[in-house]
């Protein structure tokens, strides 16, 4: 999500600035659609047994192809060409390239006097699939882009839990104090949703991504200057 993968940076938190009643419509992309480079799953690219990453360049001649989780955690870069690949195979999963991106999904963000409400729909998620949502940080100043996660809602992702139905829709709803912190010129801020392939949850963490946690759609929390533009 940029998730969790790239944590590394220093984070310093403060309430969120919000105009009462303030809502904020959201719309959640895939890393190929942000111009980026697919993170959490892998094809076979060149036929000999490793994984790679696909990137805008060559994602339409894989759109028909298995997708594939890896034998172990691989951290996220996703603006980093030489991170493609090659990784080691773990389990197949149960669906195309294809299939995966063709996820997508809004959200509205509703904040008033430092009280928070969300509320998202999905749809073409993995049917059936187990989910959890994560607000993430990143530092906009850093040479190397890391941030640092957090599960919407309970501090031990409890509340952060949803599942798809057999259409691969799904609502997520939580309600916090504070509102979620707003992008500004120092830290950038988002939300993101992990499928998690092995059907479990990990608690406060997303989990190993690539081998058991794959960030499907993200989308980014704009600055007030940006909402009101």
């Amino acid at each position: 999500m940029l998730p969790r993968s790239l944590v590394g940076c220093v984070v310093l938190f403060s309430p969120a600035m919000a105009v009462a009643g303030e809502v904020i419509e959201l719309e959640f992309v895939d890393h190929i659609k942000a111009e980026m480079i697919e993170q959490d799953v892998y094809v076979d690219k060149m036929a000999d047994g490793k994984l790679y990453r696909v990137t805008k360049a060559d994602v339409d001649k894989f759109l028909d192809h298995p997708v594939y989780r890896t034998a172990s955690m691989v951290k996220h870069a996703p603006m980093d060409d030489t991170k493609i690949g090659p990784y080691d195979v773990g389990a197949e999963l149960d669906f195309t390239l294809g299939e995966w991106l063709s996820a997508s999904g809004t959200a509205t963000l509703e904040c008033d006097n430092g009280q928070g409400a969300l509320r998202a729909e999905f749809q073409n998620l993995v049917p059936g699939g187990l989910y959890t949502m994560w607000n993430f940080f990143a530092g906009q100043q850093l040479e190397t882009f890391h941030t640092y996660d957090l599960p919407v809602g309970a501090p031990d992702g409890s509340e952060s839990v949803f599942t798809a139905d057999i259409k691969g829709t799904a609502v997520y709803e939580a309600t916090f104090e504070p509102c979620l912190q707003r992008t500004t010129p120092q830290l950038m801020a988002g939300l993101a949703i992990a499928y998690h392939s092995d059907g479990e949850t990990h608690g406060y963490e997303p989990g190993p991504m690539g081998n058991k946690s794959h960030v499907q759609l993200f989308t980014m929390i704009p600055s007030e200057a940006e909402a009101t533009n």
